[in-house]
């Protein structure tokens, strides 16, 4: 067996832990800001409003996330929210990421552009509504881009 074919057929199951891990750590964000748990330091400088609009996308988006449900379109939307997150709240604090703290931001916006692009890989519950000429192309593409 050659290192192809054995990308080739562990590249779903990284792209889907990729996904859960991704999601569970996005999902803390949301619980944080919700729910008060994990309890965060410092987590009461947003307003009532913006507070239950980021919470609520990060815990839900999250949740959608991991379970990989509707993925690429709300892999999409995070994205979008992880990039407006960074150039309003980080981006005016300096240039650099490393600096103004905008590293997570950045890593989660690339991430779930990725996720959007490539899709959930294994382990979906959204695998259940795919049509099988989607898979079948989504397949196609995945040995491709592994050659």
């Amino acid at each position: 067996m050659d290192i192809a074919t054995l990308r080739a057929g562990a590249t779903p199951y990284a792209l889907a832990l990729l996904r859960i891990m991704t999601g569970l750590l996005f999902l803390e964000h949301g619980s944080a800001k919700l729910l008060g748990f994990p309890a965060m330091p410092g987590s009461g400088q947003e307003s009532h409003a913006m507070l239950v609009f980021t919470g609520t996308m990060e815990f839900a988006g999250g949740a959608l996330i991991v379970v990989g449900l509707l993925t690429g379109i709300v892999g999409f939307i995070l994205s979008g929210y992880m990039a407006v997150a960074y150039f309003m709240a980080h981006a005016p604090q300096g240039f650099f990421p490393l600096l103004n703290h905008g590293e997570p931001a950045i890593l989660y916006a690339f991430v779930f552009l990725f996720l959007a692009a490539a899709g959930p890989g294994a382990w979906a519950l959204g695998d259940a509504w795919t049509p099988p000429h989607v898979d079948l192309r989504r397949r196609q593409l995945v040995r491709t881009a592994g050659s």
